[in-house]
């Protein structure tokens, strides 16, 4: 970006355009002091980073101890990083410019200054390479630094959390918030307050994955795998019993279809209200037959069904369906069915990471959503320069009538390439395809590594190697794979006969729904200036195109092997992707409307929840509702026994009614639709607006929330049997779960509320 445009850009406040003028201006200062510190003892760095006068004075620190525990010496570049996220920013660095270490510098020094900081990865993997891996960085800058995976005990948590810097996953943070908000003792609370957030992989968490609710849920039974369901869907034909849309997002039986099922269950009417029950188990199993496509959609692993990030392309753990559809894919692959139980509370990862009272991050890809990540977190977004010019050549799309044809060019491409050794990255777009086209390869004699979601234990490894003459990769999304790829391999002892070859060549089988995905693909080629090159494969026939611009001619102009060269075809895989990213973006928009007015009365509930937790004040509640009864138990019993007793029954009823509300806005927010579109002399026009009128509801239901857990909790203390000893808790009625677990839900798998909706009246309507 020229200076002249990315002022004109910065006037505009177009994201991306913060000025580095300011940080670039410490680096003189910062390099001054170099040759100083070289002679301090390993013990005195912590100090100086302790009373470091300004930014400058820890960034030499900094650098120092990085060049001292890792043997890297931080570029200018890293350091502009590291300054763009102590000032609360988000860092757009390209892949292979030492963003971990940028990372490190950032929290470090948020945590000399006195701050609690939370690094938040992707998955545990990350978390716990990178706690040890910059682990020596904060020894000699007199940080602490701990790690939290998924098999951390509660002890290792608060050990974890006690250290000034900690990092974690994303889905760990926020499950160990859900747990802290059902203690019953204030000793038992693990998280502490929030204060700095540092999240990596910035876009992917705060936009891909930003509505994806994790949830906390008690009294865990196990779903009933409802195969007969499975049985009878198997047998209905596409096109002939039930139809799909033209994005794959939806399903409906046809009348043959609605025939052949009532037939199957014995001749009963479908339609008939006393049937919706089985109707409804009935979609939902076909939803999982015709919709959800195994290696595509999850993978089945140990006789668990695992489901497939969408925006990463591997195993999503802890990751589940709602609304039966779990149960029905288990019960399609035959499986045995999972515990299912009540949700007692759920938080996004956007609401997750708003807690915190700062927030920055870094990415490689970052610019495309600087407008998303303004209007929901407002942050900025920094363009860090490479430490060395991208010399990377990307080339045009090569366009393809049918996919097949586009899949055999790519093998061709693969042939060539690997002919001179030249490694080639192969990015594609699901398991089931990097699967197929392994087996293409490797039946033209081309062996190649595959890494996908049944496989990414090893990633690491595999990622390690793929620079290495004559390698060919195979891999579903690089996003997060958090490991570089160098030209010759991990030591780079083959480098220069790499280079010589022109370098990494990355090879995408599709464009994806968000350009910054194909962006993080042609990243790992061309790190820190070494050559590579890139090249994206399309067809006609990909799912993106077929989805978001089905109605796009067929191509005019068209070679015998397939290639399309005419501009109006290329025009409408353009237009696909952005279309794609706009319907991504008009849901995050509209979940995160519905979801905020929840996000509020959730902490008036929580503020609540703290005072009845931290205070006596539950007794004097209940003291005020039920004077006599308190009167009564003075007496006998202890106050301080009294206090526990008070707390006790008090937050049982505020968890348990919150739980309630809960649910009673998912089943408002599941029928809103209904209500919106029956008012109107059209049916299927809308005359009320569904947001207003779930906010109304909402409101309303909230407005009685306190009252009817004040009133639950004075029967329960006017009649429970109340001793010198407290409280029996079972015989009370009180009994808390015996079991929580916790899950990510795969939001949305029906389609749009607006979609169900739809398909509900036009199956009413078809009686």
């Amino acid at each position: 970006m020229s200076a002249i445009s990315g002022r004109v850009r910065r006037f505009l406040q177009k994201p991306g355009t913060t000025d580095l003028s300011k940080y670039r201006r410490l680096l003189p200062a910062v390099a001054a002091q170099e040759d100083e510190l070289r002679d301090v003892p390993d013990e005195d760095l912590a100090g100086l980073a302790k009373d470091a006068k300004d930014l400058a004075a820890f960034c030499a620190v900094g650098r120092e101890a990085g060049r001292r525990a890792l043997g890297e010496r931080a570029f200018d570049v890293q350091l502009l990083g590291t300054l763009v996220m102590l000032s609360g920013h988000v860092a757009e660095m390209a892949t292979g410019e030492g963003k971990t270490l940028s990372g490190a510098l950032a929290a470090a020094g948020h945590a000399v200054a006195g701050r609690s900081v939370h690094v938040m990865s992707v998955n545990d993997y990350l978390a716990q390479r990178d706690a040890e891996w910059m682990g020596p960085v904060y020894d000699l800058l007199g940080v602490t630094v701990g790690w939290i995976g998924q098999a951390s005990t509660p002890e290792e948590r608060r050990l974890a959390y006690g250290a000034q810097v900690t990092y974690l996953p994303v889905s760990e943070a926020g499950f160990d918030v859900l747990r802290d908000r059902l203690v019953t003792d204030e000793a038992d609370i693990i998280v502490p307050d929030p204060d700095v957030v540092l999240v990596d992989e910035a876009d992917s968490v705060l936009i891909d994955e930003a509505m994806v609710p994790l949830v906390l849920a008690g009294s865990a039974d196990t779903a009933e795998a409802d195969t007969a369901m499975a049985v009878i869907v198997r047998t209905l034909r596409p096109r002939m019993h039930y139809e799909v849309d033209d994005e794959g997002r939806n399903v409906a039986l046809t009348d043959a279809g609605a025939r052949s099922a009532e037939r199957a269950l014995g001749g009963i009417d479908l339609y008939d209200s006393a049937n919706l029950g089985t109707l409804t188990r009935l979609n939902v199993a076909l939803h999982a037959e015709a919709l959800l496509h195994r290696d595509v959609d999850y993978i089945v692993r140990d006789g668990k069904v695992r489901l497939i990030s969408q925006s990463r392309g591997r195993e999503a753990r802890l990751q589940r369906w709602p609304d039966g559809l779990q149960a029905a894919v288990e019960a399609k692959e035959g499986l045995a069915a999972t515990e299912s139980g009540e949700v007692l509370d759920s938080i996004t990862i956007e609401a997750l990471v708003r807690r915190y009272p700062l927030v920055c991050g870094m990415t490689g890809t970052a610019i495309t959503v600087g407008e998303e990540l303004r209007q929901f977190y407002s942050l900025e977004v920094a363009v860090i320069p490479p430490n060395r010019p991208c010399v990377r050549e990307d080339e045009p799309d090569r366009l393809y009538a049918t996919a097949k044809q586009k899949e055999d060019a790519i093998v061709a491409e693969v042939a060539d390439a690997h002919a001179d050794g030249r490694p080639v990255l192969i990015g594609t777009l699901d398991i089931e395809e990097s699967e197929r086209l392994a087996a293409q390869l490797d039946s033209a004699d081309l062996p190649c590594v595959v890494l996908n979601a049944k496989n990414d234990a090893a990633e690491a490894a595999i990622v390690a190697k793929a620079g290495c003459y004559g390698t060919i990769t195979v891999s579903t999304q690089m996003a997060g794979r958090g490991t570089d790829i160098r030209l010759g391999g991990h030591d780079e002892n083959d480098k220069e006969r790499v280079a010589g070859l022109g370098g990494l060549y990355v090879i995408g089988t599709g464009r994806h729904a968000s350009v910054r995905v194909d962006d993080q693909l042609r990243g790992r080629a061309g790190r820190q200036g070494d050559p590579g090159a890139s090249v994206f494969f399309v067809s006609m026939e990909d799912e993106l195109v077929t989805s978001y611009a089905p109605d796009a001619a067929p191509p005019r102009e068209t070679a015998d092997d397939g290639l399309v060269s005419d501009a109006a075809a290329r025009r409408a895989v353009a237009h696909a992707q952005r279309a794609a990213e706009a319907a991504s973006l008009d849901i995050h928009r509209n979940t995160w409307r519905y979801s905020k007015l929840v996000d509020d009365q959730r902490g008036i509930v929580l503020k609540h929840r703290t005072r009845m937790l931290t205070t006596d004040a539950a007794i004097k509640a209940l003291a005020g509702r039920c004077p006599g009864r308190y009167e009564e138990l003075t007496g006998t019993v202890d106050e301080d026994v009294l206090v526990t007793v008070g707390r006790q029954i008090v937050l049982y009823h505020l968890d348990r009614g919150w739980a309630d509300h809960l649910a009673e806005l998912a089943e408002i927010r599941e029928g809103i639709h209904l209500r919106a579109l029956g008012h109107g002399p059209n049916p299927f026009i809308m005359s009320l607006d569904p947001l207003t009128e779930f906010h109304k509801e909402a409101v309303k239901l909230f407005t009685q929330l306190f009252d009817q857990i004040e009133t639950a909790a004075a029967e329960t203390f006017e009649a429970a049997t109340i001793t010198a000893d407290g409280i029996d808790l079972d015989a009370a009625d009180l009994k808390r779960p015996s079991a929580t677990w916790t899950y990510l839900v795969q939001d949305n798998p029906f389609g749009t509320d607006f979609d169900r909706a739809l398909r509900r009246l036009v199956r009413g309507n078809r009686k």
